[in-house]
């Protein structure tokens, strides 16, 4: 079996990257949703405190 040569694949995978982060990824990102902290509720933490058996 031949030995692949790894300078074309380099190249490959560096295209395939690039057209990744600078095609492709710009125009996924507006469809992620994003979280406004104007928008989140304040849920107050309201726990009774523990009653312990022994105490």
């Amino acid at each position: 079996m031949p030995q692949l040569n790894p300078s074309p694949w380099f190249l490959t995978m560096l295209t395939t990257w690039m057209i990744f982060s600078l095609i492709i990824q710009p125009k996924l990102l507006p469809f992620t949703p994003t979280n406004h902290p104007q928008n989140k509720t304040n849920i107050p933490n309201k726990s009774t405190p523990w009653t312990w058996p022994w105490t």
